[in-house]
């Protein structure tokens, strides 16, 4: 029997796309081109391997299946190409996260990442903005809230911790007391899910007047605000990690209440798992979550 070489790239291009304009587009045929190659596919395996849904379609059983198995020699049959033309093959990824989390924590480390996978070339999208992924090309996105976003593959990137932080030369590690903080200034991330009237009330502490605030929409600007001594922020270790580390920042709270959070969470479509550089980033991004953790969050 012939093998459709053909036809099997044409399924993987739609399955991929989950759609079959999109891989018309992206084959530069037309819409029925691409689905009468799929047809003829079919009917040689006997069997079917993809359904329409809306503008866009869905594997059957036997089309998931078929899709991972393939997947992996597709992609090697497309470098294998790339190679005997003397190009080196490359494979574009593109990740959304919110600029606090990319330039704190993400772009520190994104280097052996892409160290250890120089075929994959990156664009990193550095925005507060959830992706809508059925009109943008984002492979994965790093988004910040409460991990409930249903229909998408949602999974949280560490635990973090939220501390009171400031400058040394503002106050002392550990020269105040949770008592005290009111009478300062505090510094509001309006967006934070640890916000200072949730932490004054598991400290214990009930202040008799309204603090003196300085509010910022984006962590960075708290965190950047707290180094320069304008106040105390309450931010997320995760976040602070290279001005901690450093000194530039301390808690200054004797015995601060524990209070932790999953508030930064790998987001994407469950069909964008089958693609390779997905799987390689989220890997990555696993292990660095995971090496964070252990470092810096003693068990409870």
């Amino acid at each position: 029997m012939q093998i459709p070489i053909r036809a099997i790239w044409v399924f993987h291009t739609a399955a991929r796309a989950g759609s079959i304009s999109k891989a018309a587009e992206e084959l530069s045929v037309t819409p029925s081109a691409v689905s009468q190659q799929i047809q003829a596919l079919e009917v040689q395996l006997g069997v079917t391997l993809m359904t329409k849904m809306g503008r866009g379609i869905v594997l059957t059983e036997a089309g998931e299946r078929y899709f991972a198995t393939i997947t992996d020699e597709i992609e090697g049959i497309a470098e294998a190409t790339n190679t005997i033309r003397g190009y080196r093959s490359i494979t574009a990824l593109t990740v959304r996260a919110t600029p606090t989390f990319s330039a704190k924590w993400l772009l520190p480390r994104l280097g052996s990442f892409l160290d250890n996978h120089p075929d994959l070339e990156m664009r990193l999208d550095g925005t507060n903005e959830p992706t809508d992924f059925n009109r943008e090309l984002v492979d994965v996105e790093i988004r910040h809230g409460d991990g409930r976003w249903p229909g998408l593959f949602v999974e949280g990137v560490a635990e973090e911790e939220f501390l009171p932080a400031c400058a040394p030369h503002y106050a002392a590690a550990g020269s105040l007391d949770a008592a005290d903080l009111p009478s300062h200034r505090l510094i509001h991330s309006v967006k934070s899910q640890a916000q200072w009237g949730r932490w004054f009330s598991l400290a214990g502490v009930d202040p008799k007047e309204r603090w003196r605030r300085v509010l910022f929409d984006r962590s960075h600007m708290a965190i950047d605000a707290a180094v320069d001594g304008m106040g105390i922020a309450l931010e997320s270790t995760l976040m602070m990690e290279s001005e901690l580390a450093s000194g530039r920042l301390v808690c200054p709270v004797k015995a601060p209440p524990q209070v932790r959070l999953i508030t930064q969470w790998i987001v994407c479509p469950r069909d964008h798992l089958r693609q390779k550089k997905v799987r390689l980033f989220l890997d990555w991004l696993r292990s660095e979550g995971s090496a964070w953790q252990a470092r810096n969050l003693p068990a409870a």
